[in-house]
C-alpha cells in the first residue's frame, strides 16, 4: 500500500513539474530589448505610451496595452508569413515603433533606413540586406518604384483609423495577426520571441549614410542593443518616475528612429514605461508647443537642430528643465550657454552607428559650478568618458595599423578615438574586409581625432579628413567653428580647407546669420582677427554667406558638400 501511495504521489507531482532544457540556467536569460514592451504593458497597461499627430491631422494617444497588442499582432503576421528580414521606410510614426518590436518578436531582423536617401541608395540597401518585406509609409512608397517586385510591401497610412474600410494595409496586417493568435490557442506574447535564441544573434542592421562610399550595414545584436538601452536610461536620466507628482519620462522623438535604431531610445523609453511623442517631421514651432503644453522631459538632437530650436521665434524659457541628449557633431560652448538659458539642459554624448549611438558622455561635475561661466561651458563641450556599459574610451596614435599605442593625457597630443566593450557592434554585414579594418589592433576605430586630457576626458578636434593643414599648422575646423559662432550675428558655421598656393591649405567659412542680422564678410574677418582671440593662422581669408548649410539626417554639416562648393560645384548636395 505504501509503495502504491508513493507511486500516485509521484504521478501527481509530475503535473507540477516544469521541465527545462538540459542547458537551462536559472540565473541566466538571453538578453533582448524586445522583452521591455510586454513587461511594460504588464506593469502599467493604462500608462500613455504613444502620442502622435497623424498624417490626417488627428492627435493619437495609445496606452501600453494598445501598443503591446498592436506590436503582438504585427509579430504574428510576420511570423506566419515567414519573413526573415523586414525593412522599414518611414518617419517617426507609431507604425515605426510598433515595427521595432513586432519584427523582432516575429523572429525577423529589422532594417530601418533613411527615407531622405536617393532611391538608388534605398534600393541598394534593401537589396544588400536581403529584405523579404518592407513596411513603408504611404508618403514614401514612390521611393520603391522599380524595386524588386518579389519583396512584399506593407503600407502604413499613418491615420487614426485602425480597422474598417479606412484602415490601411499595415493596420489590417495587425488585425490579421491578432485574429490568428486568438484562433490558435491565444498564446499572446508567450508564442513569440521576447528573448533572442542567442543574445549575440542579430536584431537588426543599421546602415551608415554612405556620403563617400556605398552605405555599410552595421550589425546590431540583441545583447548590444539591450546594454546600450540600459546605458541610455542611466546616462540620460530616463528613469525619473515620481509617484507623488505622477511624472514619467516624456520623450520627444526629434532624432530619427532609423538613425542607429534611434540611438536605441525606442527601447530605452519603453524600458522605463515612458511616453513617446512621435514626430513625422521637424517643425520648430510645433516642438516648442509640445515643450510648453505636454511637459516633455527629454529629447535627443544634433547641435545644429538645437541651434535652430534656440533661435526659433517661439523659443521661450521653460518652467522646468528638459534633458537634451546632444550628439552627432561636436557642439560649441556657445550652444550650451544658449540652451541652458532656455532651461534645455544638455547631456553631451558622443558615438557612432558602429557603437549603437552614444558611447561616451561629458559628465557634468558639481565643482564646475564654481568656475567662470565661459570655462564651465568649455568643459561641458568635451566628449568626456566611456558609458557605463562600455570600457573607458581611449585615444591612440593614428595610422599605425594593428599597433595600438595611447597618446599622452596632456590635452595636446592628437590621436584617434577608439573603443572596446559591450556596446561595440558586431561588424559590417557581408563585408569582412571593412570589418577587419574597423577592428584593427583589437579596438573599434572611430576615425575621429581628439586630445586626451589629464582627467581622462576626450575632446574631439575633427575627423582626420577635416583637419586643415595650413603652412604646417594643424587647424581644427571644429575649434574654428566654435569660436566663430560666438559672433553675435552668426547662427551657424561650417569650415573646410581650400587649396592655397602659398600655405597649401587655408580655411574657408560658410555661415548663416541670425534673423534680422546685417553683417558683411569684412566685418566677420575683422572680428576674427581682432576680437575673437583666435590664433592668426586660423583666421579664414574667405567667408561666404549661405541661406542654409547642407546637413545629414541627424544634423551633421556635410563637409564633403562644402568642399565641393569650394571647388565651384554649387549643385552638389
Amino acid at each position: 500500500m505504501a509503495s502504491q501511495a508513493k507511486g500516485r504521489l509521484a504521478q501527481l507531482a509530475q503535473h507540477f513539474h516544469i521541465s527545462a532544457p538540459a542547458n537551462h540556467q536559472v540565473n541566466r536569460a538571453e538578453l533582448s530589448p524586445t522583452y521591455f514592451l510586454p513587461r511594460a504593458a504588464t506593469i502599467q497597461p493604462n500608462a500613455e505610451a504613444i502620442v502622435h499627430l497623424t498624417a490626417n491631422g488627428k492627435t493619437l494617444r495609445r496606452s501600453y496595452a494598445e501598443f503591446a497588442d498592436r506590436s503582438r499582432g504585427l509579430a504574428y503576421y510576420i511570423k506566419n508569413k515567414g519573413y526573415k528580414r523586414v525593412g522599414i521606410l518611414a518617419p517617426n510614426t507609431p507604425a515605426f515603433l510598433e515595427s521595432i518590436y513586432g519584427i523582432s518578436a516575429g523572429g525577423a531582423l529589422q532594417v530601418g533606413i533613411n527615407y531622405r536617401l536617393k532611391p538608388v541608395d534605398i534600393h541598394y540597401i534593401f537589396d544588400h540586406a536581403e529584405v523579404d518585406c518592407i513596411i513603408v509609409d504611404r508618403e514614401y512608397v514612390h521611393l520603391l518604384d522599380g524595386f524588386n517586385p518579389k519583396v512584399d510591401l506593407l503600407i502604413d497610412d499613418d491615420t487614426d483609423y485602425v480597422e474598417g474600410a479606412l484602415a490601411g494595409p499595415f493596420d489590417n496586417a495587425i488585425l490579421e495577426g491578432l485574429k490568428w493568435d486568438s484562433e490558435n490557442g491565444a498564446k499572446g506574447w508567450e508564442g513569440l520571441q521576447m528573448e533572442a535564441g542567442h543574445e549575440d544573434d542579430l536584431i537588426g542592421l543599421a546602415y551608415t549614410s554612405g556620403t563617400t562610399a556605398r552605405p555599410k550595414g552595421v550589425e546590431f545584436t540583441h545583447r548590444g542593443a539591450y546594454l546600450a538601452t540600459l546605458s541610455n536610461v542611466i546616462e540620460s536620466g530616463l528613469n525619473m518616475q515620481n509617484i507623488l507628482s505622477r511624472k514619467r519620462a516624456k520623450y520627444l522623438s526629434i532624432l530619427p528612429f532609423f538613425h542607429a535604431a534611434g540611438w536605441c531610445f525606442p527601447w530605452s523609453v519603453v524600458s522605463v514605461r515612458g511616453t513617446h511623442y512621435c514626430l513625422r517631421k521637424i517643425d520648430y514651432d510645433y516642438i516648442w508647443h509640445l515643450l510648453h503644453t505636454e511637459g516633455i522631459t527629454h529629447f535627443n538632437a544634433a547641435p545644429t537642430v538645437n541651434t535652430l530650436l534656440c533661435a526659433n521665434k517661439s523659443a521661450k524659457k521653460l518652467p522646468e528643465p528638459v534633458r537634451v541628449t546632444v550628439a552627432a557633431s561636436p557642439p560649441t560652448a556657445k550652444l550650451f550657454e544658449d540652451m541652458i538659458g532656455l532651461n534645455l539642459f544638455p547631456v553631451h554624448v558622443y558615438g557612432l552607428t558602429e557603437t549603437y549611438g552614444p558611447i561616451t558622455k561629458g559628465y557634468f561635475l558639481p565643482d564646475w559650478l564654481d568656475l567662470p561661466p565661459a570655462e564651465m561651458y568649455r568643459l561641458m563641450a568635451r566628449q568626456g568618458h566611456g558609458f557605463i556599459a562600455s570600457k573607458m574610451v581611449r585615444v591612440i596614435k593614428p595610422d599605425l595599423g594593428d599597433t595600438v599605442i595611447d597618446v599622452k593625457k596632456n590635452g595636446q597630443e592628437i590621436g584617434e578615438i577608439v573603443f572596446t566593450g559591450n556596446i561595440c557592434s558586431k561588424g559590417y554585414h557581408k563585408d569582412p574586409e571593412a570589418t577587419a579594418k574597423l577592428f584593427a589592433g583589437g579596438v573599434l576605430h572611430s576615425g575621429d581625432l581628439a586630445v586626451w586630457h589629464e582627467d581622462g576626458a576626450i575632446q574631439i578636434l575633427d575627423r582626420a579628413k577635416d583637419i586643415i593643414i595650413s603652412g604646417g599648422e594643424n587647424i581644427s575646423s571644429v575649434s574654428l567653428e566654435g569660436i566663430m559662432v560666438r559672433h553675435p550675428d552668426i547662427l551657424e558655421v561650417g569650415v573646410v580647407g581650400v587649396a592655397d598656393s602659398h600655405f597649401g591649405e587655408r580655411p574657408k567659412a560658410y555661415v548663416t546669420v541670425q534673423e534680422g542680422a546685417s553683417v558683411d564678410e569684412k566685418e566677420i574677418i575683422r572680428w576674427c582677427k581682432q576680437d575673437s582671440g583666435m590664433a592668426g593662422f586660423m583666421v579664414p581669408r574667405e567667408v561666404e554667406f549661405v541661406k542654409e548649410l547642407p546637413k545629414t539626417e541627424t544634423g551633421k554639416i556635410k563637409k564633403n558638400v562644402l568642399r565641393e562648393w569650394a571647388r565651384g560645384n554649387t549643385e552638389a548636395r
